[in-house]
């Protein structure tokens, strides 16, 4: 059933620059935040020892996995419901909303059950270290048994995002992280009277940081949204609904889920130099997402509108926001190069480094860094996939990159005995990443955009 509505969109007629600039602005500004979180978060958690930062590395994979699922139902509700709003179509726009948190509903479940029954196994196969082990059991248990926080905050996040209300998407993670970064010392280190929890404190940090977040952007949604209008009625399963939506959100949740099967692997070969390399792994993820999440939040915006565009058959406008987030992120990315390059022991420095641990990183660092670039290039053309409903191809990029190709490279590296040639699996890489990313949206072009051309002329 499709209704009028008043006026076009801003994503259908706003000057693409201006448009991008207004939507990615702030969700660049909230990444940010959450990026410096991650990076408070490892430092307070260095304080407590380095088998504590070990610990918090292993338990990446996880938290991975649990942004995969969120992310990845997200996207799926971000593209249905901005082709919807598109095409004027505002009982799709309405189902797309409400099924969009009956699935984060059964991925909550899935992690709480891990929660309970999975998390000892999972550590205790990864590491010997007593310390590790029950550091990570205490932190990841905490963070999956309430993990309905992120599940709902992010979906929220994509409902106001896809509905060009990205400044409001800004306050939500501005306010959970903002929360997170201060609650951290005060649970691990046990200020204000708090008994000291160490690791387990930076768990409990983040879930209050993720949940006040979650509640904030229920109200936000309900209150200050009008373009979708959330009901329990929208809430029952809707196989026509839920069929699009996944379509394009499981390749996401399988790329996360290829991220998550990297690092676990990445992890074991690490653990069989020393526990320092596996800590120094999880360091760099920490200091890299200082860059790769303003491209992530570029990446974000330009779904909407390609999204939004695509509906409306308005093929220059995809192009035009195809071309300035890729200029975009190029420069971002370089300027990681060059610090990562210029500076690693200063940034490595933040964490309370042994001489090893140093000599280590500094290496990693500088190796690690070199296919920013290219890496770019992918995140930015890979918005094209998920934005035009073949998120299939996303995923196929992930798996040459970080299954097919680095896996196996780093293995054969690692029996070379130096732990700093394992580093070198990553560019090896990306190359072949950025190959077939190209290759593919070559097809989609032809296939999607360029035949809308001529109707729109």
């Amino acid at each position: 059933m499709q209704t009028e509505t008043v006026k076009e969109n801003k994503m259908g007629v706003m000057p693409i620059g201006r448009l991008l600039r207004n939507m990615a602005l702030p969700m660049i500004i909230s990444m940010l935040v959450q990026a410096l979180y991650n990076i408070v978060d490892s430092i307070y958690v260095s304080q407590v020892s380095e088998s504590a930062v070990t610990a918090l590395s292993l338990a990446f994979p996880v938290q991975n996995m649990q942004i995969g699922f969120a992310v990845g139902i997200a996207v799926g509700v971000n593209s249905l419901l901005s082709q919807s709003l598109g095409r004027k179509d505002q009982e799709t726009a309405n189902w797309a909303a409400g099924q969009g948190f009956f699935l984060m509903g059964i991925a909550t479940a899935i992690f709480m059950l891990f929660g309970f029954f999975g998390v000892r196994s999972y550590y205790e196969l990864q590491s010997a270290v007593a310390e590790t082990v029950e550091g990570g059991i205490a932190y990841t248990r905490i963070c999956c048994l309430l993990t309905v926080g992120v599940f709902v905050q992010v979906l929220c996040e994509r409902l106001l995002q896809a509905t060009g209300r990205a400044t409001q998407t800004m306050i939500i993670q501005l306010t959970g992280a903002v929360i997170n970064i201060i609650l951290d010392p005060v649970f691990i280190h046990g200020w204000l009277g708090l008994p000291k929890m160490g690791i387990a404190g930076a768990a409990v940090a983040t879930v209050i940081g993720q949940c006040t977040g979650a509640c904030l952007g229920i109200y936000l949604n309900l209150r200050r949204n009008p373009d979708i209008r959330l009901s329990l009625r929208y809430l029952k399963p809707n196989a026509k609904v839920i069929g699009p939506i996944l379509s394009v959100g499981v390749p996401t949740i399988v790329m996360n889920g290829i991220g998550s099967v990297m690092n676990f692997g990445i992890n074991q070969i690490l653990q069989g130099f020393h526990e320092i390399a596996t800590g120094v792994f999880g360091i760099y993820f920490k200091l890299q997402s200082f860059f790769f999440m303003p491209l992530f939040g570029i990446n974000n915006a330009t779904i909407s509108i390609i999204a939004y565009n695509y509906g409306a058959r308005k093929p220059k406008r995809i192009v035009g926001t195809l071309k300035l987030a890729t200029t975009l992120a190029v420069c971002i990315m370089v300027a990681g190069l060059l610090i990562f390059q210029l500076f690693p022991q200063v940034l490595l420095g933040f964490f309370n480094p042994s001489e090893e641990f140093l000599r280590i990183g500094t290496k990693a660092l500088r190796i690690l860094c070199l296919p920013f670039p290219a890496a770019a290039v992918c995140i930015a053309l890979s918005a094209a996939f998920q934005a035009l409903g073949n998120g299939i191809y996303s995923t196929i990029t992930s798996l040459c990159r970080q299954l097919l190709v680095l896996l196996p490279a780093a293995y054969l590296l690692s029996l070379t005995g130096d732990v700093g040639n394992v580093w070198w699996a990553f560019p090896i890489a990306e190359v072949a990443s950025v190959l077939v990313t190209l290759l593919l949206f070559a097809r989609i072009y032809r296939q999607k955009v360029k035949p809308l051309f001529p109707a729109a002329e």
